[in-house]
């Protein structure tokens, strides 16, 4: 079956770096856009990055961009999340997703698979 982990979160300053891994399993990884996205308690979840799987087009919303770098490498089916310069307000549980529509979507509903989710803390 498909399963997406994800690893790297953790308790950081503000002004700090983090990076997100997702490894991903049972599903054809170069085929599939992936997202990453974050859900702070009682928020709706929230689309912060997003890698297409044809040329590797990315997209960032105004909220992270320029502070967030989504990546991937096919040949170990994983995707990464750097996120530098962390504010408290980017505190969350995040999550990667995998889709089969090789455009990028910030809607939740467009995504197939999720994996659990790995907190982010940042201090301010």
């Amino acid at each position: 079956q498909v399963q997406l982990v994800e690893s790297g979160g953790g308790l950081v300053q503000a002004g700090a770096s983090l990076r997100l891994s997702c490894a991903a399993s049972g599903l054809p990884f170069s085929r599939y856009t992936m997202g990453w996205f974050r859900q702070a308690p009682e928020k709706e979840r929230e689309f912060v990055a997003g890698i297409s799987w044809i040329g590797g087009n990315t997209y960032y919303p105004d909220s992270v961009k320029g502070r967030f770098t989504i990546s991937r490498d096919n040949a170990n089916n994983t995707v990464y999340l750097q996120m530098n310069n962390l504010k408290p307000e980017d505190t969350a549980v995040y999550y990667c997703a995998a889709t089969s529509y090789s455009n990028i979507y910030s809607i939740v509903w467009k995504y197939d698979y999720w994996g659990q989710g790995t907190q982010v803390t940042v201090s301010s």
